[in-house]
Parts: C-alpha cells; structure tokens; sequence
C-alpha cells in the first residue's frame, strides 16, 4: 500500500469542501462491481479452511459463511466481525457440533479476535490496528490472524480481477456528479478500491475514496458532510444493511441495491430514483418502498433454524453459484461439489 498516498485520501475525508448542492455516498464492492461473490466465495472462505484446518467441513463452513457475508442482514459487514458470526454459529448447529465432535477438529478460539474488535470496533478494524493490536499484545493468535487477513488481500489482488461495473453504473455517476459531490464509501481496503475504480475508470467521478483504514462508513458520511448539506441532500447507495445503518446514523437517505437483482436497481436509479432525489420527492412513502424490497431480499434467520432443513439440499442450492465463481477466477481452486443422490 502507498502510505503516503492513503494519508492524502484521508486529509481529502477530513477536510472536504462542498462543491455542488447534494451529496451522493457510495458502497463499492456487491454494489457497483459485482465482486461480493468472487471475493467471498473463492478467497475469504477458502482461506478461513486452509488457515484453521477445516477442510474437512468444507459444506459447513462456505454454507456458515455464504450466509453471514452474501445472502443475509449482515451482508457487507467486516470481515473481522464476520469471522466472529462464522464461528459462533458452527458452535451452535447440532448437526456440525457432531461432526466437529466426531472427527476430532478445533474450531479457532476467538478469544484474542474478540477482544481485538472490542477494543477498535468504534476506531477501525483493520490491518493496521490490528497489526498494531500484535505488537502490543504479541499473541500467536493474533498473529495468525494478520497474517490470514493480508493473505485475504494479497490473493484479492492477484486472482479477482477486472470485474466490470454493473451495467447502469457509469451513466449514474456521469448523471449524479452533475449536481452531486460524490464519494465512495467501503469496509474494504483503501489500496483495493483504488485499484479497482482506476481499472474501470470511474475514479474521476467521485471526489474521493474511502476504505476500512479511515474508519466506519458512517464515520465517512459523518467527516464529510458536517453540516454541509441537509438530510434531504445527502444519498447512500448500498447493498447491505450496514450501508443503510451509515445512512440513517448521519440522517441521510439510503438507496438499495437489491442482491441478485444490481442491473435492474442502477436502472431503477438512474431513471426514476436519481432524479427523484434531486427533485427532493424521494423521502417517505418512495423509500418506504424500496426498503420494503431491500428488507425482503436478505433474511435475518439463518436456513438452519428452518422446519426440516436439510444441510446437503442447502449446500447444493447455492452450488451453481459456487462453481460460476471458480470456473472464471480460479478453476484449480480446490471446491466441495455435492452431487444429487440417487
């Protein structure tokens, strides 16, 4: 990572003059790239197994885990939080706490990654706390722990690449920028998100760029606006609660992008909800709307707690996806595939 060059992105947040009359904030990855799945499905995922040992619950763990970061309410969210959801809920299926008995496996002990989000889940979770966190605690636990987090990063960067913006992407910012400040807020890395929006050539519509090393994405929206614009002038567009959660802590409004349905929300955007926006007739009965839809999107009770759920049929549901995601980034990665029973 260029240090230097992150501290200027940071002074940018910090002391950001307002230019036009609204203000647009935007999540990045699962929202304007389709990246979500790629990143989860052939990286986090397998690198928690190939870390810890698990293989041998490979269906638990992409099933555990494809839950707690694609396709539920806590979508989008850290990853070192989402880390503390994985494990909690692999000690609380009886089907996997048998399995995990009768083989004889070890799940991590979270102890020293719970203490490390206590202690910095309201300044920034990050690598450089947490490397910061190592050198001040020296635990092998948390070292194992960077260590799988820069692994995260190093294999992001080498295997999910050029993965274009959703179709409607540029025509809402060219649309946006016109009478909006526009900037882009993330969990993820700062060096990451400002590769990506370089490759597509987006980074000229927005006015700076916001990664997990500069705090939350309310913490972003909050640095930003100041008091600058009313909360009829401000927008988060996102497609996780958490991104709805930034908005409303900063008294802005929030626009869905719909898991699963991306391409017709930009469209959705750019012809009816962007325009609304700046007609000021977005707020009530509109957005009540479309948090609706967004709601209904991601469950907040997982498969498992379901009435006759079964894990093989659940694992095979999301299978499709799973092998679409290593047949284009990484065909010799190593992936469970359920075959149907006779």
């Amino acid at each position: 990572m260029d240090i230097e060059e992150l501290k200027v992105a940071t002074e940018r947040l910090k002391n950001f003059p307002r230019k036009k009359k609204f203000l647009v904030a935007i999540d990045s990855d699962g929202c304007v790239f389709d990246s979500m799945n790629p990143k989860q499905i052939v990286v986090f995922h397998p690198k928690i197994m190939e870390f810890h040992q698990l293989w041998s619950i490979e269906s638990y763990i992409r099933e555990v885990a494809e839950f707690v970061n694609l396709f539920s309410r806590t979508r989008g969210c850290n990853r070192f939080i989402a880390l503390q959801h994985i494990y909690r809920f692999l000690t609380e299926i009886p089907e996997i706490k048998q399995v995990i008995m009768e083989q004889g496996i070890t799940l991590p002990d979270t102890t020293t990654l719970d203490a490390y989000v206590k202690k910095y889940k309201d300044i920034s979770l990050g690598n450089p706390t947490l490397e910061e966190y190592v050198q001040e605690r020296r635990e092998n636990s948390l070292s194992k722990l960077l260590t799988w987090s820069k692994a995260v990063n190093s294999t992001i960067a080498a295997k999910i690449k050029n993965i274009p913006p959703f179709d409607h992407v540029r025509e809402t910012l060219v649309l946006a920028s016109e009478n909006a400040d526009l900037i882009v807020v993330s969990q993820t890395p700062y060096e990451a998100l400002d590769r990506e929006w370089k490759e597509h050539n987006l980074n000229n519509y927005v006015r700076v760029i916001a990664g997990q090393e500069m705090g939350k994405k309310e913490e972003h929206i909050r640095m930003t606006a100041r008091g600058k614009y009313k909360s009829d002038e401000m927008l988060m567009l996102g497609d996780a609660p958490g991104d709805r959660r930034a908005a409303e802590a900063n008294g802005a409004l929030f626009y869905p992008i719909i898991p699963g349905k991306e391409t017709q929300s930009w469209k959705r955007l750019v012809e009816e909800a962007l325009p609304r926006f700046f007609e000021k007739t977005f707020a009530g009965s509109y957005q009540k709307k479309l948090m609706a839809e967004f709601d209904q999107a991601l469950p907040s009770k997982p498969p498992w707690q379901e009435l006759n759920y079964d894990h093989r049929t659940s694992y095979r549901e999301r299978q499709p996806l799973r092998k679409a995601m290593y047949e284009r980034f990484d065909r010799q990665g190593r992936l469970l595939i359920m075959e149907e029973e006779e």
